[in-house]
């Protein structure tokens, strides 16, 4: 799976051991990324932490104008853009799911701009793609049109921390060999056995 050996589930502490199981008993699988990270406990609870204050915001008591789609649209996106298969292939799942499109995954991937989705999700990736490869030209003009599409400042950060955030993931997972589990590939193409 991973240049690192990842260590085995009874041998995590506590509060990560619960926090896996909760993540297995709902996908039915532990995301190999759980397992890769809990090799170093602090970096994984603080890169958990900031993951869930960025994807699940209403958790911690904040309202986002980005849906759970749209987050993971970013997320997908950006993430082919690093060339982080572990990435696009788990996230394009949620994606996939999320966005009740099992196509949208992959037209994103490979080419948002001419991927089925609104000109809103258009403009906002378009920002999420210049945060990734250029945020040291990113002005004022950048802002227009995501306003123009109703994105408010607070939906603006999001976008950039989310690309941001995942810049730093991308990197981990492709450096550490990180794999994508057998079960992602197939998650929201085909309807979920009963």
């Amino acid at each position: 799976m991973n240049r690192y050996p990842a260590p085995e589930l009874k041998d995590l502490p506590d509060d990560i051991k619960a926090r896996v199981l909760e993540v297995q008993d709902k996908a039915g699988f532990v995301p190999n990324v759980f397992l890769a990270l809990a090799r170093r406990p602090a970096e994984w609870r603080a890169f958990f932490a900031y993951h869930d204050a960025l994807m699940t915001p209403e958790t911690a008591g904040r309202e986002s104008g980005l849906t759970k789609g749209d987050r993971e649209m970013i997320v997908t996106t950006t993430s082919a853009a690093n060339n982080c298969l572990y990435c696009v292939v788990a996230h394009g799942a949620i994606l996939r799911i999320y966005e009740k499109k099992p196509l949208v995954a992959d037209q994103v991937a490979v080419n948002y701009r001419k991927a089925d989705i609104t000109p809103r999700q258009r403009a906002m990736l378009d920002f999420a793609m210049k945060v990734c490869q250029h945020s040291d030209e990113i002005g004022d003009d950048d802002f227009t049109p995501l306003h123009a599409h109703g994105f408010t400042d607070e939906d603006i950060w999001d976008i950039a921390a989310i690309t941001a955030f995942f810049g730093l993931s991308n990197r981990i997972a492709s450096f550490s060999g990180m794999m994508p589990n057998n079960e992602f590939y197939l998650m929201g193409r085909v309807p979920k056995q009963k």
